[in-house]
């Protein structure tokens, strides 16, 4: 038996998920579909991200077992000629048998894309948002949320009630061109938190909510106390750390 480790891009837009899903097309089924027209065997492979409908990805990692020696030179090359033109395989290794993709990773990656100009081709991948804001009061916000904290207030509510601490290890918000980046760094993240962030954080860069709130937005541990979720269609995964 070997174990396959995938590194994976791919466009979330006409996805309900990571997730397999019994409503939609999920990125995981797509995946696992071309594996079993390639190697004849069918799968369950385990992500290291759960990303949510429309969220984008340029470093997904996705492990799957199969028990015949295989050439890893031709794994991306014969996965990629029958993948959907929105997911592509970038890369292929083996990994030890006990590797978990989820379970063994020590940090994730995500970005979060705002454009304040109108684009054409970016719009799929951006927040567009027109209204002036304060980069320096949502940067403030981000240095908040360094270290261990419990994110109740920024998951959706069906979220385990014991498992709400994170660790991040870096956040910030920086001017690019007329693109504004939030890159965010964690141990884990919970289900939908990075987009309560970044819509809690714009209230505030917009004056909706008071720069003095978001402390107090943290400990209440409550979701209705944060902002709006900024749209899933500005959100990547970029990288997995182990």
């Amino acid at each position: 038996m070997h174990q396959i480790r995938l590194k994976l891009e791919y466009d979330g837009s006409d996805y309900v998920g990571w997730q397999f899903q019994t409503n939609g097309r999920s990125v995981q089924a797509e995946i696992e579909r071309a594996i079993r027209k390639v190697y004849q065997i069918d799968v369950r492979i385990t992500g290291a991200g759960r990303t949510d409908a429309g969220v984008h990805a340029r470093g997904q990692v996705a492990c799957f077992k199969i028990e015949k020696e295989i050439d890893l030179h031709l794994v991306t090359r014969r996965l990629n000629a029958v993948l959907p033109h929105d997911i592509v395989a970038l890369d292929a290794d083996k990994v030890p048998l006990n590797f978990n993709a989820r379970f063994d990773a020590k940090a994730r990656r995500y970005m979060y894309y705002i454009n304040q100009n109108p684009t054409a081709i970016q719009r799929k991948y951006c927040w567009q948002v027109f209204q002036y804001l304060d980069l320096n009061l949502m940067q403030k916000c981000a240095e908040q949320i360094l270290g261990e904290h419990e994110f109740r207030s920024f998951c959706k509510t069906e979220e385990d009630p014991h498992q709400h601490h994170c660790t991040v290890s870096s956040a910030g918000w920086k001017m690019n061109g007329c693109r504004i980046e939030f890159e965010i760094t964690a141990n884990r993240f919970l289900h939908g938190m990075v987009r309560a962030l970044v819509g809690t954080m714009v209230n505030i860069g917009r004056g909706h909510t008071n720069i003095d709130e978001f402390e107090n937005i943290l400990e209440l541990k409550d979701r209705s106390s944060a902002g709006m979720s900024a749209p899933a269609k500005g959100l990547f995964l970029e990288e997995i750390f182990y």
